[in-house]
């Protein structure tokens, strides 16, 4: 599956008609709809907000509407080029502000899909990588070791934290966890190691 890490924007004038798609990451469903409400208030005088959005690791929730265009011709082709392209955790909307010739059915599931297809080769897109969070904890003598030792791509400091200790909170890509563990585990009494309960 792949993700996006930030906005992008597409505009299109087709028949008169103009089409503006806009994606955006998420993580959860919620924060669609929040985004979709966003463009509604942003565009509320076009003459139609359809949206599309994908949500798990598997692109396991799927959602999409019409917004009032005859059903099948908007939500679902804009979830057809999502998974075309194999997306999940985004959202998608299209906005249309009518130009006085009406596109048909076939015109409509082209423009709708057509234009989320552009937004998406334009977005730069990324593998979804699963990670891992742990929390070191180490004395200040040891820290530029564990520093550099831990300096490896995949590896994340998210945060630090200097008490009469050191604590650092990392994310760590799935596929190096096994080896990162292992460094770990031959540091011994330097440091200590946990994971959080909800990971």
């Amino acid at each position: 599956m792949k993700i996006i890490k930030e906005i992008s924007c597409y505009e299109e004038k087709i028949q008169r008609s103009t089409f503006m798609a806009q994606i955006c990451p998420i993580s959860t469903w919620q924060e669609a709809k929040e985004f979709i409400t966003k463009i509604n208030q942003e565009h509320k005088n076009a003459t139609h907000n359809c949206w599309a959005y994908i949500v798990g690791s598997n692109g396991e929730t799927q959602h999409s509407s019409d917004a009032g265009e005859p059903p099948g011709t908007a939500g679902k082709p804009m979830l057809n080029a999502l998974n075309k392209f194999e997306m999940t955790n985004i959202v998608a909307v299209v906005t249309r502000y009518f130009g006085g010739v009406k596109l048909g059915v076939r015109g409509l599931i082209d423009a709708y899909g057509g234009v989320l297809e552009q937004a998406l080769e334009a977005a730069t897109r990324e593998e979804l990588v699963f990670k891992k969070s742990i929390h070191i904890t180490t004395c200040y003598d040891f820290y530029n070791t564990l520093k550099h030792r831990i300096s490896l791509d995949g590896i994340e400091i998210i945060n630090t934290e200097y008490t009469d200790k050191i604590d650092l909170s990392l994310k760590v890509r799935e596929d190096i966890y096994p080896e990162l563990m292992k460094m770990l585990d031959e540091m011994g009494q330097h440091i200590s190691l946990s994971e959080p309960e909800n990971e």
